[in-house]
């Protein structure tokens, strides 16, 4: 009944059933554990999503709600007796303000097609979760998702500025950073689709740096490593990226990628300063005093 109710709503193709069909949806990244749901909806616009809600409600059937699949915190896992609700065709960049450095997206919009689609206008999207180039804008907000430049630029809270949300009656609901009282809008992002279906997200688009430089240290203990992040924080340096790798990291890093790792190193710090090339190369002084200082390995740079 429920399956036939969805189909007569949604497109044919848009209602995936059968365990051929829905087993690529039984678990996100975190493959360890999995649940073929009921059915799998791709709906193609609002209106469609809307149906699936109230089709749901009446047939008292949960929804999971799926973006790209990446991340690793089970999000997107189904019930055994769930629709999942797949949001990948709501894919359209609505409207770009390059003057309020705003843009406004359907959730299934890729995090870097963002950046690729204002970049003509010397702006990006700063949230930069490892798998930017697959995961949707709607999953990075139901997961809050960080990324590199997250110590500089913060997470995807920092870079939401109002989100329309639907309930499970279908009503649609406008969360804003300029709303007063609760901060509704900053409990949604990392709420993991359960307080409602994300419909489109209004994001803060960030000016491209005029100048990125990497420095990249070399430490015989990770407790050298650490002693370095604390003295660069606390000089007052905030860093674009600052990450950290342990032994066993670089190893599996530098037979992977093959980039040039220092394999006998025990830690590896990489510090990515970012802005003017006048704010660049003061911090870069300073990062470079306080790493030759504490680094016992090699300390090198390069363009970002």
């Amino acid at each position: 009944m429920l399956i036939q109710q969805l189909r007569k709503k949604l497109p044919q193709e848009s209602v995936l059933t059968g365990k051929e069909n829905t087993r690529p949806f039984e678990c996100d990244g975190l493959s360890v554990y999995r649940q073929t749901p009921l059915a799998v909806v791709l709906p193609e616009n609002i209106e469609q999503v809307k149906q699936v809600l109230k089709i749901c409600k009446a047939n008292n059937t949960p929804v999971v709600t799926r973006g790209a699949g990446t991340g690793l915190a089970g999000g997107a896992m189904p019930l055994s007796e769930s629709i999942v609700l797949g949001l990948s065709k709501l894919n359209k960049i609505k409207s770009i303000d390059a003057d309020k450095r705003l843009a406004v997206v359907e959730p299934g919009v890729r995090n870097i097609a963002i950046s690729e689609a204002v970049a003509g206008f010397g702006l990006y999207y700063a949230p930069d979760p490892s798998s930017q180039i697959a995961c949707t804008i709607g999953g990075n907000v139901a997961q809050n998702s960080g990324g590199v430049h997250c110590l500089k630029y913060g997470l995807t809270v920092h870079n939401v500025e109002a989100i329309k949300l639907l309930t499970i009656d279908g009503d649609e609901l406008v969360l804003s950073r300029q709303d007063e009282g609760l901060g509704l809008l900053a409990l949604m992002n990392g709420s993991e689709g359960l307080l409602g279906i994300i419909a489109e997200i209004t994001v803060k688009l960030t000016p491209t740096p005029e100048l990125a430089r990497v420095v990249m240290a070399g430490f015989d203990s990770v407790r050298a490593c650490a002693n370095a992040v604390a003295e660069i924080i606390k000089a007052g340096i905030i860093p674009a990226g600052l990450e950290m790798m342990d032994g066993f990291a670089i190893e599996a890093a530098e037979g992977f990628a093959q980039v040039g790792y220092p394999l006998d190193a025990k830690a590896l710090l990489l510090c990515e300063l970012d802005g003017t090339q006048a704010q660049v190369a003061a911090e870069l002084s300073q990062v470079l005093t306080i790493l030759s200082t504490a680094a016992t390995l090699k300390v090198s740079e390069s363009e970002a």
